[in-house]
């Protein structure tokens, strides 16, 4: 399998004989949810991003914000990230060999996103502050120094990650009515948007905030952001106006959910569809349950990452461990009650 650069050149600006770092990302599963869509009233799918190389769906921008710097002579990529796109980015630097390095908030970040950003050789950087103030610090790095910075508001991010609208078109065979989707920084909202339109698909668009994270519901930036949901815990989005047209164009909406909303979406899918997210991945999942697919009769959601991303989340939601003896009557009264 080649990575999405190869696979959709002609959309994408990219030459042949450019230099493509991949990990092979892309392809990502679409899973019918037999479950959400009774529960729902439509037939709802899932759009499996966790399943890219890094467990993220910013593996799909970062393979042609990567591959593009690389072109341009570059040395160094950076970003302030709130997890995703920094384990996203750390494994691209390496696999390109050059130098990656992020600017986190402090405490904020999902254990399983700092492990992989740190593994693979990333200079990792803990600001006393939140995402908010990590992007403008190095959106100034980058200005003031010779290093790329690989946000979403690069713009070959939003290049490579619209091409999860092209697969999901192709799946379904261009029928697609509405599109569900967490919102925090706003960069994938508007990719998919860019995507459907490059193929003159009009799903409506519809985008959830964590309600301690709101921004785009609330008409004006948030200082302190809060919310369960780390990978959407941003409280002025870089990609506001792109993404507010994404929803007015296509007749969608901004809608808040709450973490008890989020988390209700969270253990649903996994119980019930038998699929593990991380709890951000779940907001547009939870929006569709709390408001319902209107008249949408085809329905698409996105998951963004997988739940091993956040491991801690995952265990504080479940019932613990039973200890038992190793003994065979031991375990029958166990399973048995």
């Amino acid at each position: 399998m080649s990575g999405l650069i190869e696979r959709y050149r002609d959309h994408l600006p990219f030459a042949e004989g450019d230099p493509v770092i991949s990990l092979n990302e892309g392809a990502t599963p679409l899973l019918l949810a037999p479950r959400l869509s009774q529960r729902v009233g439509a037939e709802v799918y899932l759009k499996l991003e966790g399943c890219n190389p890094t467990g993220s769906f910013k593996d799909r921008g970062m393979t042609c914000a990567v591959s593009a710097a690389v072109r341009d002579g570059s040395q160094a990529v950076v970003c302030a990230s709130t997890g995703n796109t920094a384990a996203s980015l750390a494994a691209y630097a390496a696999r390109a060999g050059i130098r990656g390095v992020v600017v986190i908030p402090e405490g904020k970040i999902a254990l399983g996103k700092l492990a992989q950003a740190l593994i693979a050789g990333a200079q990792v950087i803990a600001i006393h502050g939140n995402f908010d103030q990590a992007l403008k610090i190095v959106r100034q790095l980058a200005q003031e120094q010779p290093i790329t910075l690989v946000n979403s508001v690069n713009e070959f991010r939003i290049e490579g990650q619209k091409t999860a609208a092209f697969e999901i078109a192709e799946d379904l065979g261009g029928e697609l009515d509405a599109l569900c989707l967490p919102v925090g920084n706003a960069g994938n909202i508007t990719a998919y948007w860019r995507g459907f339109r490059e193929l003159q698909m009009t799903p409506r668009m519809l985008g959830f905030q964590a309600a301690g994270a709101a921004p785009l519901v609330a008409g004006h930036p948030i200082e302190e952001p809060e919310t369960i949901a780390s990978a959407i815990r941003i409280g002025n989005p870089a990609r506001w106006e792109q993404a507010m047209d994404a929803m007015s164009s296509s007749g969608g909406a901004v809608r808040a959910v709450t973490d008890e909303q989020i988390l209700e979406a969270y253990r649903f899918l996994a119980t019930q569809e038998g699929v593990f997210c991380e709890p951000a991945s779940a907001a547009g999942v939870a929006g569709l349950l709390t408001y319902g697919p209107g008249d949408a009769e085809r329905v698409a959601c996105v998951l963004t990452g997988h739940g091993l991303k956040d491991p801690d989340t995952a265990i504080s939601q479940v019932g613990g461990v039973i200890s038992c003896a190793a003994e065979l009557d031991a375990v029958t009264r166990v399973v048995l009650g």
